[in-house]
């Protein structure tokens, strides 16, 4: 039994055929086929019903599936003891950004942290959470950058910065006149929220305290743009809420339409999120310090109320 063929039994596993298990693992099918059969000769087992198209798993081959997981783990863990214990941070290393967090936040920290850290080869992949925790927990993703309080039993979150909502209250909206937004000022029938699935539309209803569900009598928007939300607003059509670093890129006639609200301020807790196992720590650490460092000097806000991205 060898690492090298339990690899080649997750990619099995994962995407239920041989051909494209080894285009993943970048052997041939053959190369892979037989490996995979020398493993279940060894064990006289079969671990693959071959029979099925998709194949499947059987029922002691799922037990071999969670044991190869752990296995191939540990194995990569002792790269990661020689790499910490020689100071070395490089390597491949895939992170996962939420879509409402990526194009504000990416720009800020990419160029800092490449040309800190040249022998680091990011793989930066845009996912919603749902991808992200199922991503990492597959090990997919080394980490991910998700709005948390998450409460998943195998991710550790270490939160990155706490970024305040923001109104966005056009000239003909009733709270037009207010100079400070309060939570009892909201009424979730005129936001424009994000479409479904998106965690900051999910922490927009927390604020106002609405269901998920609550019923959007006019119209439905299925969009997933601050940009196209911010416009129809100005159309007439309604107030939003916009994370703090998006009015950054506002022009100045849309910043006149910004309402911050009273102390405490709802505000959401962006996270770098990242398997237990802890996995490539040295770089996870390096990451977090450099986005900690750019974004503290961003965002000034000292009172704020940690709206939570799941649905309550």
């Amino acid at each position: 039994m060898t690492i090298t063929q339990l690899q080649y039994v997750l990619a099995v596993a994962e995407y239920q055929n041989f051909t494209l298990a080894a285009q993943k693992s970048f052997v041939t099918q053959p190369t892979l086929s037989m490996q995979v059969q020398k493993l279940e000769d060894e064990l006289d087992v079969l671990i693959f019903d071959r029979s099925k198209k998709p194949i499947s798993i059987t029922e002691v081959g799922k037990k071999i599936v969670e044991q190869a997981k752990n296995i191939v783990n540990e194995a990569n863990r002792i790269k990661d003891i020689v790499d910490q214990e020689k100071g070395f941070i490089g390597g491949d290393y895939t992170l996962g950004i939420i879509p409402t967090i990526m194009p504000t936040l990416l720009p800020m920290f990419l160029k800092t942290f490449i040309n800190k850290y040249p022998k680091v080869n990011l793989i930066i992949k845009e996912q919603n959470t749902e991808s992200l925790i199922r991503n990492i927990q597959d090990g997919h993703l080394d980490a991910g950058i998700a709005a948390t309080p998450l409460e998943i039993e195998f991710i550790k979150e270490r939160p990155l910065y706490y970024e305040p909502f923001v109104g966005y209250v056009p000239m003909n909206h009733r709270l037009a006149n207010t100079s400070k937004l309060n939570p009892e000022d909201l009424d979730i029938a005129d936001i424009l929220l994000l479409r479904d699935g998106h965690c900051f539309r999910d922490g927009v209803i927390n604020i106002c305290n609405s269901p998920k569900n609550y019923d959007e009598e006019h119209f439905q928007l299925q969009s997933g743009s601050f940009e196209t939300l911010v416009n129809l607003s100005n159309e007439g059509l309604g107030m939003t809420l916009l994370p703090y670093l998006n009015t950054l890129e506002l022009d100045e006639g849309k910043k006149r339409n910004l309402r911050y609200f009273n102390n405490p301020s709802p505000a959401r807790e962006v996270s770098l999120i990242y398997h237990k196992s802890e996995l490539k720590i040295q770089i996870t650490q390096a990451l977090k310090d450099v986005i900690s460092g750019i974004v503290r000097g961003a965002i000034a806000f000292q009172d704020v109320k940690i709206i939570s991205p799941l649905n309550r």
